[in-house]
C-alpha cells in the first residue's frame, strides 16, 4: 500500500472509530439527541452533515494559502454558513420530507462544533485530499452513529425500522422500510428524548469497553517479544 493510501486509510479509520464526533469527542450531541427518534432522520442528517463536512474541509483547504490567522474564524465560519445554506436549500428542493422532519436542526449544522473544528484542526493545514478524506470519515462515523441510535430506538420505541423512508429519502428507499416486531404496543420512553440519552450512554460504554479489551491485547501482543528475548 503506497503512503498516500496508507494515510487516507489512517485518516478514515480516524474518524470512523478512534476520533469518532460523538463516541470520542462527546461532540453534536444536540442533533443526535433531538433527531434521533428514527433510523431514517438519524441517516439523513448524517448524511447532510456529511456533506457540508466533506465541502467545507474541501473549500477551506484550497483557499487556506490566501486566508491570514487574523481572520480565519470569521473566514471558516463564512464559508461553512455558505455551504449548509446550500444543503439546506438542496434538501429542501429535492427531500422536503426529510426537510419539514429535520427543519430547524439543518441550518443549525452551522454551529456544530466538529465543522469549524475540523476545518482550523485539519483542512486548514492539510491538502484538499486529505482534507475531504478527514470530512468524510467524521461525517460517516457521525452518521453511523446516528442511523444505529435512531434504529435501536425506533425498533424499542415502535417495532419498525426505517420507518417512511421512501416518503423522506425517496423512492429508491423503500427497500428499507421493515416492519420488525408486527403488531407492537410500543414503549413510548424510547422515542422520547430520555430514550435519546439511554442508548448513548449505553453505546458510550460499549466503545469504552471495545477500546479497553483492544488496549489490552495490544499490550499483551507487545509484551510476548520482550518475554522472548529473556
Amino acid at each position: 500500500m503506497s503512503k498516500v493510501s496508507a494515510r487516507a486509510v489512517a485518516i478514515l479509520k480516524d474518524g470512523l472509530w478512534t476520533n469518532n464526533v460523538t463516541l470520542s469527542q462527546k461532540l453534536a450531541l444536540c442533533p443526535l439527541l433531538a433527531v434521533t427518534a428514527t433510523a431514517t432522520n438519524g441517516l439523513g442528517m448524517g448524511l447532510a452533515t456529511t456533506a457540508v463536512l466533506v465541502m467545507t474541509n474541501l473549500a477551506i483547504s484550497l483557499v487556506r494559502g490566501v486566508i491570514t490567522p487574523q481572520v480565519r474564524i470569521p473566514a471558516f465560519i463564512l464559508v461553512i454558513a455558505g455551504i449548509v445554506t446550500l444543503v439546506d436549500m438542496a434538501i429542501n428542493a429535492w427531500g422536503h420530507e426529510l426537510y419539514k422532519v429535520l427543519g430547524l436542526f439543518i441550518p443549525l449544522i452551522v454551529t456544530n462544533c466538529v465543522i469549524l473544528g475540523r476545518a482550523e484542526a485539519f483542512a486548514s493545514r492539510n491538502g484538499p485530499f486529505y482534507s475531504a478524506m478527514d470530512g468524510l470519515g467524521m461525517g460517516v462515523g457521525f452518521t453511523f452513529v446516528l442511523t444505529g441510535i435512531g434504529a435501536v430506538r425506533e425498533l424499542l420505541g415502535s417495532g419498525t425500522l426505517f420507518a417512511n423512508a421512501s416518503l423522506m429519502l425517496g423512492a429508491p428507499m423503500r427497500f428499507l422500510e421493515t416492519t420488525v416486531i408486527p403488531d407492537y404496543k410500543g414503549f413510548l420512553l424510547m422515542i422520547l428524548p430520555p430514550g435519546g440519552f439511554l442508548v448513548l450512554g449505553f453505546a458510550l460504554a460499549a466503545k469504552r469497553m471495545l477500546d479497553t479489551r483492544d488496549a489490552k491485547k495490544r499490550a499483551a501482543a507487545a509484551s510476548e517479544p520482550a518475554s522472548a528475548c529473556h
